[in-house]
């Protein structure tokens, strides 16, 4: 099977808002709707994918449905939209879908999440945190103290509540799968926040990855380089959504479903001796 002719740069310049919508994306992002083909590899397994409604999450989703897994989706209430259509392409693979609509970075809403998905699936044995904030700064004196701890909220202080939360459910073979960034090696400045609490994920999954090993769950973390989200539209300058991607050698941002198998691998039992992984997938783009 070739590989699609996906689009390369330059693209339309435009912006969204925070989280950003795929339907609203110039040209669509391939979440693998179409393209991703499962074998069977997470065959009854149940996870929770937080921000599963677009992007990575989503084709990550698509993918698990498609491996045999059942399937719950955390996500932001104004994504209900987008959450729907990927939660209809689970039922289409003939898995269980569970949609909640929450924010991740409360307490209060996060124990609802994980007390509900754990009721809906039976437990768990697959965690994706996925979810997470970003915001492009043009300057150093742009980025206020509630920025920064929005961002610190999200994207790291709602992973390390969710992996307390989760862990009791998981048994012997669980796994946990963190989405960090070539950003936790490679800082971009305009997006600061973001870019450290990346590097804070990273050193989080390394550090869990050791604490976890006596009760059997692997911890993992994907680092991708620039993918064409929502999340880039949301959250990047328009000039710069212009050429996104084109510094890759490739020449082009990878779409959604080109990590996908990665998440999967990550989650398999085939991976049963791999935790504290670090795996950059970032079209060849050279990183520290």
């Amino acid at each position: 099977m070739s590989v699609p002719q996906y689009p390369r740069p330059p693209f339309k310049r435009q912006h969204q808002e925070f989280p950003g919508k795929t339907s609203r994306m110039e040209p669509k992002p391939d979440d693998g709707e179409l393209s991703y083909v499962g074998s069977g590899q997470l065959e009854g397994k149940r996870a929770l994918i937080t921000g599963g409604d677009s992007g990575i999450g989503a084709a990550v989703a698509i993918a698990y449905a498609r491996e045999g897994a059942d399937v719950a989706i955390a996500f932001l209430p104004t994504e209900e939209d987008d959450a729907r259509r990927i939660g209809g392409l689970i039922e289409q693979a003939g898995r269980k879908t569970v949609l909640v609509a929450c924010d991740i970075s409360d307490p209060h809403q996060a124990k609802a999440l994980v007390d509900n998905v754990s009721q809906q699936l039976g437990g768990l044995d697959i965690l994706v945190n996925n979810a997470a904030y970003q915001r492009y700064f043009h300057s150093f004196d742009e980025i206020t103290l509630e920025e920064w701890r929005k961002t610190f909220d999200t994207n790291v202080h709602a992973v390390f509540n969710l992996v307390r939360l989760c862990v009791p459910l998981m048994t012997d073979g669980g796994a946990i799968i963190n989405t960090a960034s070539v950003n936790s090696k490679k800082p971009t400045p305009n997006i600061l926040p973001y870019s450290t609490t990346k590097g804070a994920v990273a050193n989080l999954t390394i550090g869990l990855a050791g604490l976890l090993a006596e009760k059997g769950i692997r911890v993992n973390a994907v680092l991708p380089g620039p993918i064409w989200t929502p999340f880039i539209p949301a959250g990047m300058d328009e000039k710069e959504v212009e050429n996104f991607g084109s510094q890759t050698p490739f020449g082009r941002p990878g779409q959604p479903v080109e990590l996908a198998s990665a998440y999967v691998m990550l989650a398999s039992e085939r991976a049963s001796f791999t935790s504290g992984a670090l795996l950059t997938i970032s079209g060849g783009a050279v990183t520290l």
